[in-house]
């Protein structure tokens, strides 16, 4: 830009940049190539919750000057690498994904949180401790699929994950079960704990992607419009659903879910969660200098047997398919009749017996539900065994014959 002095002569005027001051407000980073805006995007429940949105170098130049480029933050990359108690911002010059928690670890007693552990996990109150102990100290540790049940209203389910969230803050993430079936999941796949309250997954490919996923090490990211990416993976999942018989498909002998029934509350407290917030920081002084009740004796820490509850027999009776229901009423009566512990059979036996019953089955479904559900392996080789055969009015008799047979105990069809 020119203009002319006294004496009419051309004079170079030079335009100023805006001076950069030191943001204060204004907080934006490099990661890689690509320039973000870091905002605190404000919430319906009113808090805030810290987004990165994609900028442009040439709006932040015009908006701030080119000298607001020295305050840009840089970093070599993203990785993701959960910590709570000694939470790493920045490793190794990549910005951790993973979000601090807020919260300050302070001597005190937390007699609310108490009631809502023992309340969620009833005579199991020791390893519910054990298992939000695990998800604070070790957040990488593989851990059962959480699964609260119940028909009653009130029960407090909805209140434990908001407690969770809580706790762990922009680490927990809120899904509903058509997020989880949505190919997209950038937005959850880093994350502590994926919650979804009032749970309906009752389709196979449901089951086995939650399954995969609860014991997976590792999971290919995927966004609207960008390239797979693959990550560590360590979340682990927290069910809720009012369906006590068929909020997921669990098969026989499934050992990576944890389902409790969880019972009605005594008394409706509205200021119940602001009384677990508060009593947070005491939580987790008491969850640092606590000795866990455990040892790892799988690889979702808990030994089958101890997380195994009648809810999850429950669940696991009301999946059993129509022929499978049918053999083991049709075996269990034999032995109550013929007065026995055991019954062997061959294919081209039990076939004929649920034909007496008007049940039609073919031998490639009869031996689906013996090896497949019932774990069970026809004998090596060929060997004479007692079976038997349907002799009318509701009685059997015994005949011997020589084949690959199976035997079925009554102490499994009763745990059935």
């Amino acid at each position: 830009m020119s203009k002319t002095n006294d004496n009419n002569q051309p004079v170079v005027v030079e335009r100023k940049q805006p001076q950069a001051a030191s943001p204060t407000n204004e907080v934006f980073i490099r990661v890689g190539t690509t320039l973000y805006k870091v905002v605190d995007q404000p919430t319906i429940t009113g808090g805030k919750v810290r987004k990165r949105i994609p900028w442009n170098m040439e709006t932040l130049r015009q908006d701030y000057g080119k000298e607001f480029v020295k305050y840009v933050h840089k970093y070599d990359g993203f990785c993701t690498v959960p910590e709570h108690v000694n939470h790493r911002t920045v490793i190794d010059g990549f910005l951790n994904l993973y979000e601090p928690i807020g919260h300050k670890p302070m001597q005190g007693d937390f007699p609310n949180i108490k009631k809502l552990v023992s309340h969620i996990f009833g005579e199991q109150y020791e390893l519910g401790m054990d298992y939000l102990q695990l998800l604070y100290l070790r957040p990488v540790q593989k851990l059962p699929i959480l699964l609260l049940v119940s028909e009653e209203r009130n029960t407090g389910k909805t209140t434990f994950l908001n407690f969770l969230k809580a706790v762990f803050e922009n680490n927990v993430t809120f899904n509903t079960n058509e997020d989880f079936r949505s190919q997209f999941n950038s937005d959850w796949a880093g994350k502590l704990l994926i919650v979804v309250d009032e749970v309906l997954l009752n389709r196979r490919e449901d089951s086995e992607r939650l399954k995969n996923l609860s014991t997976t090490l590792s999971y290919k990211v995927e966004a609207k419009g960008k390239d797979r990416n693959e990550i560590g993976f360590f979340a682990k999942f927290v069910l809720c659903s009012n369906n006590e018989h068929l909020p997921v498909i669990i098969d026989a002998g499934e050992t990576r879910y944890w389902v409790r029934k969880i019972g009605r509350l005594q008394c409706d407290d509205t200021d119940f969660l602001q009384k677990l917030k508060d009593e947070i920081p005491a939580f987790l002084y008491f969850l640092i200098h606590r000795e866990l009740s455990t040892k790892k004796e799988s690889r979702m820490w808990f030994a089958p047997k101890l997380i195994e509850t009648e809810a999850l027999r429950k669940i696991i009776r009301s999946n059993r398919n129509r022929l499978e229901i049918e053999m083991a009423d049709l075996l269990l009566d034999i032995m109550a009749k013929m007065e026995v512990e055991t019954v062997s059979f061959c294919l081209n036996d039990i076939i004929p017996l649920l034909l007496c019953s008007q049940v039609k089955a073919e031998k490639p479904q009869v031996r689906k539900v013996l090896q497949e559900c019932w774990k069970l392996s026809p004998a090596p080789n060929g060997l004479t065994y007692t079976t038997y055969v349907y002799g009318g009015d509701g009685r059997y008799h015994t005949r011997k014959d020589v084949g690959r047979y199976y035997t079925v105990t009554k102490v499994l069809l009763e745990s059935l």
